[in-house]
């Protein structure tokens, strides 16, 4: 499911404005998430697997608490902090009533054989995912430690059951009227692995987890190969129009910059987006050289057009275009290969950003009877490259809030070449999936 981000700027002033002690802020919510799918080759082998049948389904509950106080403040200065941590936890539903797990961060032990599927031990996971410091003074803000991050290509990702974090040090200026600066270093996030690949007793590539986003138990480690720079400007002085220029230099590993405009008037929404990518011959991962005999590059534009009338709907028709040599980038935040283009899938990461792919996405979202309306379409043609993984996905959503919980059904209908490939065939058939999304916020 797809939550509201909120930018980096919002976030680094939420977490920087003063909190009265007496008035320290306590939140959270509690997340149970369920999917289910048709595959007929599920993650268990090859099995004719119908929607709810447990090994076909994935489910998780997850409980997240966070704090935030003001430590100090004056007329010129403030001080706050802020703290969170997330619980994950199957209730034992694992090979019960699903198979597998929603979130990453689990770890598995004693995995073994049980007939033609595997039966694994799920352990719970913990971690503190925010412990952080923020100083502002006049209209600068210095925010240090474990924080969600919003942009372009080194995000927190908050559409699956667990976010991913960083570890950084980010300074946020508005002197300039209109304008914000943004310079941060991240030298760690946790983010970077899928469900049991970091666990010598796991199945390498099992992928038991439906939304993996955070490293097995939560774990920080080093982004890129030694952290990396940021520097965005962002520009409101056309009140219509937003316009955003970052750059990005992954130390030994890449440089990048990401180019945008959003218009948005009188109801007509309108975008655009480009990026470029280098990723240098040298480059260093995990601490070893990739032997690259030369830099590799690539670029991505993505264009947006839409109407909106607010409270009631809103649609849009967006296009992008990936440079044809390589597919690097652009979805750097984890290997989940979520992106921040407008083409974007709904829940299939990964194919819009690929070499040489022309995509489109439709995305038409309304209000009746209090009920929130999603449809999202979106068509990936790799039909020009070598692996021709070629994407076509159409999500309807349904969703009601009621005081602080909201309740989500989603339905799938994926038809991806290199997925759900049947016994004898070359390319994937379509199949269907069902999630549910609860969540109670506090």
């Amino acid at each position: 499911m797809k939550f509201t981000k909120m930018s980096l700027v919002a976030a680094l002033l939420v977490g920087s404005s003063a909190f009265a002690i007496e008035n320290t802020k306590v939140s959270g919510d509690a997340k149970v998430y369920y999917s289910t799918k048709d595959t007929q080759t599920s993650t268990y082998g090859t099995q004719n697997k119908d929607l709810f049948d447990k090994d076909n389904s994935n489910a998780d509950i997850a409980v997240s608490l966070d704090v935030t106080t003001d430590l100090y403040k004056n007329d010129s200065i403030s001080i706050s902090a802020g703290a969170g941590i997330t619980a994950l936890t199957t209730l034992g539903l694992e090979n019960n009533f699903v198979s597998g797990v929603w979130g990453g961060s689990h770890a598995a032990k004693n995995l073994g054989t049980n007939g033609s599927t595997y039966a694994a031990k799920v352990e719970n996971a913990m971690w503190v995912d925010e412990a952080w410091v923020a100083v502002s003074a006049g209209k600068t803000t210095v925010k240090l430690g474990r924080m969600e991050l919003d942009t372009p290509l080194a995000f927190t990702e908050t559409w699956s059951i667990e976010k991913n974090t960083f570890e950084a040090a980010v300074v946020i200026n508005q002197d300039i009227p209109d304008t914000t600066l943004v310079g941060a270093y991240v030298g760690n996030g946790n983010g970077n692995e899928v469900f049991g690949q970091s666990d010598t007793n796991a199945v390498a590539g099992l992928g038991l987890a439906a939304g993996a986003v955070v490293n097995e138990n939560g774990d920080f480690t080093t982004y890129g190969s030694d952290g990396a720079y940021a520097a965005g400007i962002i520009n409101n002085s056309v009140e219509a129009l937003t316009l955003q220029a970052w750059y990005y230099d992954v130390t030994r590993v890449a440089e990048a910059y990401w180019l945008q405009a959003d218009l948005n008037m009188e109801g007509i929404m309108a975008g655009a987006q480009y990026s470029y990518i280098n990723v240098n011959k040298s480059v260093v991962v995990n601490g070893n050289p990739v032997g690259l005999t030369a830099d590799i590059d690539s670029d991505v534009y993505a264009l947006t057009l839409g109407y909106e009338m607010k409270d009631m709907l809103t649609a849009k028709v967006s296009y992008s275009d990936t440079g044809k040599k390589h597919s690097v980038g652009f979805n750097t935040a984890t290997s989940t290969g979520n992106s921040k283009l407008y083409t974007e899938a709904w829940w299939n990461y990964g194919y819009v950003t690929a070499a040489d792919t022309q995509a489109w996405n439709v995305t038409i979202e309304a209000q009746a009877a209090g009920i929130d309306l999603g449809a999202y379409y979106t068509d990936a043609d790799q039909s020009k490259t070598a692996g021709d993984a070629d994407l076509q996905e159409l999500t309807l959503t349904a969703g009601k809030t009621m005081g602080p919980v909201n309740a989500t059904l989603a339905y799938i209908y994926t038809k991806a070449n290199d997925q759900n490939i049947k016994t004898g065939a070359t390319k994937g058939s379509a199949y269907n999936s069902v999630q549910a999304y609860l969540t109670v916020n506090f």
